[in-house]
């Protein structure tokens, strides 16, 4: 079968390792992942096994694969990523193992891009390394009215 679009051979080379490693280490984990969420309490805390898997695909050089800047990421062009986000599409937990997910990857790319050095150290980096367990999260509240269709509205947006 031939490609549609050629890829770069660096390309070719991430996509057969982020192939090994989904198939190898992260589907076999997958039931190990889901049984840790069934637990009582357990539900929004990060299952142990997500933080091996993070660590395994950092010291494979599987991590950041999404950001074109080379200083941040991998470097690749959106055609070269395409197919690895493809194969880390066929898990609900590959994109996390590999530090792909959303909503991180937008804002990271955001940061990269346009971001002041200062900014980019005080967020890009940790949510680039996840030293600390960065995340992002926003909340949206109405402070002045309910959750109702009538009247007018007041909003404010805290990004923390």
């Amino acid at each position: 079968m031939t490609e549609l679009f050629a890829m770069s051979e660096r390309a070719r080379d991430l996509r057969e390792r982020v192939a090994r490693f989904q198939r190898e280490l992260i589907e076999p984990a997958e039931a190990e992942y889901s049984a840790h969420l069934q637990q009582p309490g357990q539900r929004w805390t990060i299952p142990p096994v997500m933080e091996k898997l993070k660590s395994q695909a950092r010291a494979a050089d599987l991590w950041n694969l999404f950001l074109p800047d080379t200083n941040h990421g991998a470097g690749l062009s959106n055609l070269d990523y395409a197919p690895l986000a493809e194969i880390m599409g066929r898990s609900l937990i590959a994109p996390e193992v590999f530090n792909c997910n959303a909503p991180d990857t937008g804002n990271m790319e955001v940061l990269a891009q346009y971001g002041s050095p200062a900014q980019q150290e005080e967020w890009l980096v940790p949510l680039r390394s996840r030293a600390g367990a960065s995340r992002v999260a926003s909340r949206v509240a109405e402070l002045t009215a309910a959750a109702s269709p009538k009247g007018p509205r007041s909003r404010r947006t805290e990004f923390a």
